[in-house]
């Protein structure tokens, strides 16, 4: 038998989530039965899009349950397998995080091959965040050579991803930021002009850094950065909305833009994803960035919390900006 540490949902989050709002629960693992897996994780995820799953409303994906152990994404080792397709020692991804190990039907789970990567990476530039990045901007934002690209929560897993695509794309890019740490990182990543969200007026900034408006505004924050990317855009744009993380935590609802009348006069076309609509993209998302990470062509950096214990730690610092790049959870 095993025993094995997860993280469950105590009480539902009011407004920014709290420590308070999660418990550590031991547990005792059996052996795996007829095509399933032991698998123990060394390395999970947590991601922006799980505030959402803590509301008990409908959405694209079920709420997570009161008392029951948080999922999300995870890799780690197979340790025991009853499934013809696993072998112990076999390198594995899954929705299985949350968690130190499990025991699992092996079918939702995803062999990942032996590559020069660290296996971290899956979670990350060649996981759910790289794909999100890639597709979305490729598919919904449509860029063209030379135009000009403008990126919120550019510092994060899926904002400092579409930076660099757009540069490969060869367009001119603008970076939104919490701090000049950040701006540094993404100027060494090729970015043209950086700002600084906390510093100065943001549309004023915006339009210093973009002085003939922006074609593509990739958007991760919305809220004032949407209604500045309005102001801002030049006609025909293309909005590609893929978070407004500055309203998760939001107690009542927050106006709205005050210019939305752009995209009539504009004639902008704004367009809302989640990940699964980019399914189709996937062969096409791995062959490409794989490529590009291994000629140096995609950077990537990593805030890491150590220990099954810290996973509600690293998800509250999602929301104060205390990560750069990807936010995992090493587990012992």
């Amino acid at each position: 038998m095993t025993k094995a540490r997860e993280i469950r949902l105590k009480s539902r989050p009011v407004g920014m989530p709290k420590a308070e709002n999660f418990e550590v629960a031991e547990v005792t693992l059996k052996d795996p039965g007829p095509g399933e897996v032991l698998v123990r994780n060394s390395w999970m995820s947590v991601d922006p899009y799980m505030r959402g799953r803590m509301y008990d409303r409908p959405s694209y994906v079920p709420p997570f349950q009161l008392g029951e152990v948080l999922q999300g994404g995870a890799v780690g080792t197979v340790v025991k397998s009853n499934d013809e397709r696993f072998k112990e020692g076999d390198l594995v991804e899954s929705m299985l995080g949350w968690r130190e190990a499990f025991v699992a039907s092996g079918a939702p789970l995803t062999k990942l091959p032996s590559t020069a990567v660290p296996p971290q990476a899956y979670l990350g530039v060649l996981g759910m965040p790289g794909m999100t990045a890639y597709g979305g901007f490729n598919r919904y934002g449509q860029p063209k050579e030379g135009e000009t690209v403008f990126v919120s929560g550019a510092a994060g897993a899926v904002g400092s991803i579409v930076c660099q695509v757009a540069k490969l794309r060869g367009c001119t890019v603008v970076a939104s930021a919490g701090s000049d740490e950040k701006l540094a990182w993404l100027k060494s990543l090729g970015v043209d002009a950086g700002v600084n969200y906390k510093k100065g007026d943001l549309l004023e900034n915006v339009r210093a850094a973009a002085p003939k408006g922006i074609d593509i505004y990739f958007d991760n924050v919305g809220g004032d950065h949407l209604e500045v990317a309005l102001e801002v855009a030049r006609p025909f744009a293309r909005f590609v909305e893929c978070g407004m993380i500055s309203i998760y935590n939001e107690t009542e609802p927050k106006p709205g833009p005050r210019n939305m009348s752009y995209i009539v006069g504009k004639r902008i076309n704004m367009k809302g994803f989640i990940v699964i609509d980019l399914i189709d993209m996937r062969e096409q998302f791995i062959s490409e960035m794989s490529g590009w990470v291994k000629d140096g062509k995609i950077k990537w950096e990593e805030t890491v919390e150590n220990g099954i214990a810290n996973a509600p730690k690293a998800f509250l610092n999602l929301f104060t900006g205390a990560n750069t790049g990807k936010m995992l959870v090493k587990l012992d």
